[in-house]
């Protein structure tokens, strides 16, 4: 019943989208745009009822965002005098928790079992995907800015997406992780260095404001996540625990150095704002995983659960803000960077399975390298491209990348899971 259910929904909406492309061309524009964004939702609801195309749903309903934010973008600029771009941050910092509180130390152990195959992937990573941007850039006349947005998006580390990737795939899960991990690791010094060489040509770039807009963004939340984890589960010995948390007070404080040196900040400067940085990212963690602990009891399922609804929430929300805000540029050159941003997706799941393969690398780790080579994080090439206060034109390749390597993921993925690995053909015999 509920498969027949499904049947009816996905025939419904088929006929809203036609409906609105008939709509369209006959010049009734007006009625064109909510039925093509009700035969959305509706399309987005009812692959949910097939096992195969389940993994689109969440594509769809940004597609929906995003197909929203550009025929009513009056609804996502503000509300009243708050503009809703200064959103895009605290969101990205909570998306960034949520992917720490679900790792912890033990995912690093890769780079121990795995070493050849992380320093490929991060090495890959950070080759193609900037070079390949600064390539497309040079081809296309885009404007300066729409040309740095492309770079930025090649310049930024793989996001939680590949790992999604790899598990659907069958690949190497443990490697994905741990090439995701390094990366993102890395990014505080290798994006805003990437970024000045390949893109300081088409806008400004400050290597240490960069730099502190990603420890800030992206480590200091990965770290509050650790925190979380660590103290939530309470799994790791008190050497363990002890390792860690010192390692997480260094990485606090160099970011405050990091920030003394922008700011040029005294040492009264430098105090307040290490303090503050201790309360949020620290102890603040501690407090919350000690408390959610006792109230929920064991049942960590509940946490996981709720911290990927607000993951999910929160990419849909920033897409449609960027998209809204970059709505005329998007317009005029929309189409031109759709299909730069499939090129460049596209070349960095090729490039990272033929570079894997020359090296020798099983095939289960190819397909790894593919989807960490090919997938980045947009949600952080969009808030620096906030930061800039450039969103609106900087933030259009991540703002289409994003929704598009979903699609183009899922695909690769679901095709591969149909593809057996011989080794474990082999195993299974």
């Amino acid at each position: 019943m509920k498969k027949k259910l499904s049947y009816i929904f996905l025939a419904f909406s088929s006929l809203l989208i036609m409906a609105s492309g008939v709509s369209y061309l006959s010049g009734n524009k007006d009625m064109s745009a909510p039925l093509l964004i009700t035969g959305f939702i509706i399309l987005a609801t009812s692959v949910r009822g097939f096992q195969k195309f389940k993994g689109f749903s969440y594509t769809l309903w940004i597609f929906t965002a995003v197909i929203v934010s550009i025929v009513y973008p009056q609804y996502f600029i503000s509300v009243g005098d708050f503009q809703l771009k200064k959103l895009i941050v605290p969101l990205l910092q909570i998306i960034m928790f949520g992917m720490g509180s679900q790792m912890s130390f033990r995912d690093f152990a890769g780079v121990v079992k795995m070493p050849k195959g992380v320093l490929v992937g991060v090495v890959s990573h950070y080759m193609i995907m900037p070079l390949i941007g600064f390539t497309i850039a040079g081809i296309f006349n885009f404007p300066p800015e729409i040309s740095a947005g492309i770079i930025l998006i090649g310049c930024v580390p793989s996001g939680l997406a590949s790992n999604v990737m790899s598990f659907l795939a069958k690949a190497n899960l443990a490697l994905a992780v741990t090439i995701g991990a390094i990366s993102t690791l890395l990014s505080p010094f290798l994006t805003p260095l990437l970024m000045k060489i390949l893109g300081g040509q088409y806008i400004e770039v400050s290597f240490w404001s960069m730099m502190l807009d990603i420890l800030n963004m992206i480590i200091l939340p990965i770290v509050a996540g650790f925190i979380f984890n660590l103290f939530s589960k309470g799994r790791e010995s008190y050497k363990s625990t002890l390792i860690q948390l010192s390692s997480y007070l260094l990485i606090i404080l160099l970011t405050t150095l990091v920030y003394a040196k922008l700011k040029n900040a005294g040492m009264s400067a430098f105090l307040i704002q290490f303090l503050k940085s201790m309360g949020w990212f620290f102890f603040l963690p501690m407090i919350v995983a000690a408390l959610l602990s006792n109230l929920l009891k064991g049942k960590n399922g509940y946490m996981e659960k709720t911290l990927s609804l607000i993951s999910m929430v929160g990419i849909a929300v920033i897409v449609t803000i960027i998209t809204a805000s970059g709505r005329d540029s998007l317009i005029k050159v929309g189409a031109l960077l759709l299909v730069t941003s499939l090129l460049h997706n596209m070349a960095g799941y090729t490039l990272g399975y033929w570079l894997s393969w020359l090296v020798g690398m099983p095939e289960k780790d190819r397909r790894t390298i593919a989807f960490e080579v090919g997938m980045q994080n947009g949600g952080l090439a969009s808030g620096l491209a906030l930061q800039m206060g450039k969103v609106a034109t900087v933030g259009l390749a991540p703002a289409i990348f994003g929704p598009l390597m979903n699609v183009t993921g899922s695909v690769l993925a679901n095709y591969w899971r149909g593809k057996p690995v011989a080794e474990d053909v082999q195993t299974s015999d």
